[in-house]
């Protein structure tokens, strides 16, 4: 009798990632450019914590990108080439550069006081929730070492969103 064949490795379509990508820089754009909103006042106070969750978010995907060097793609298709980055950012989170892009959404929002921009940041979560599940299973694939380091590291928050094995 034959053995039952292996599964074939999860991978997402290359439209399907550049959808993804495609999705989560249109929210970034709402961010941007959406009118501004009178949900809080924009006092200074707020003005300085919008500018500094701006810079912390802009600050933390640019050295997550830097610490992924050759591995980094916009897309959520691992290289096949890639290594698996564990150490600097990538010690405290599994998806850094999402999680600097979510403060720096939070910063726009901050500055933004518009319930669109409120929904805009919630699209940007949802879309980088679904990349990173997506892109996580990709991984498991790719990498024997990625279930031990997806239990012992969080998602996009330091300790939270840890994979159970």
């Amino acid at each position: 009798m034959d053995a039952a064949p292996e599964p074939a490795a999860f991978r997402l379509t290359p439209a399907a990632a550049w959808s993804l990508v495609g999705a989560q820089f249109v929210f970034l754009l709402l961010l941007a450019f959406l009118p501004w909103g009178g949900l809080w006042p924009r006092d200074p106070a707020v003005v300085v914590i919008a500018i500094v969750l701006g810079a912390v978010g802009f600050g933390i995907a640019l050295a997550a990108g830097a610490g992924l060097g050759r591995t980094l793609t916009p897309s959520p298709v691992p290289r096949a080439d890639g290594v698996l980055v564990t150490t600097g950012v990538y010690g405290l989170v599994r998806h850094p550069i999402y999680s600097g892009l979510l403060v720096l959404g939070i910063g726009l929002a901050v500055i933004g006081a518009s319930a669109l921009h409120v929904i805009a940041w919630l699209g940007l979560l949802t879309v980088l929730m679904v990349k990173s599940r997506l892109e996580e299973r990709m991984l498991l694939d790719q990498y024997a070492d990625y279930g031990a380091y997806a239990a012992r590291v969080g998602r996009l928050v330091p300790g939270l969103g840890r994979i159970r094995s």
